[in-house]
């Protein structure tokens, strides 16, 4: 199953992309994770980021292999992602690895209705490397 966990992009530059997912009620994964306190996976904001990245580096969708995560560090959660809130990716490019990988700064805010902008909670953050993915390379 696949999920779809940016609605919009809305800033690109040379070195950042920053990206806005709605957080709905109707989303599958909140129906378990829990149902009397529904919020969003951490898992699930690490792949927001996962994918924030892979848009940063193709936003055609054009490239051959699919980029793939394939390291997370340093990752901390912070505030909890209910439905109705908004969650902001925003994927900084820190540096080209000699192997052909990219390695990120990751920041995922939370944006609830009437949020200040200029001071919104920290949902989680981290480091992640994305590659082409290697068909036929050794796991």
């Amino acid at each position: 199953m696949h999920f779809n966990l940016i609605d919009r992009v809305l800033e690109r530059t040379d070195t950042q992309i920053l990206t806005l997912k709605h957080v709905s009620s109707a989303e599958e994964y909140l129906q378990d994770h829990f149902p009397s306190f529904p919020v969003l996976p951490g898992v699930m904001m690490l792949e927001a980021m996962t994918q924030a990245g892979r848009l940063f580096l193709d936003p055609d969708n054009t490239a051959e292999l699919p980029w793939v995560l394939t390291q997370a560090r340093a990752l901390k959660y912070g505030a909890f992602v209910r439905p109705g809130a908004s969650i902001r990716v925003t994927m900084t490019k820190h540096k080209d690895n000699d192997d052909g990988s990219v390695d990120f700064k990751g920041d995922v805010r939370l944006v609830e209705p009437d949020a200040d902008m200029d001071n919104l909670p920290v949902a989680c953050s981290g480091r992640i490397t994305l590659r082409p993915l290697s068909i036929g390379a050794a796991v």
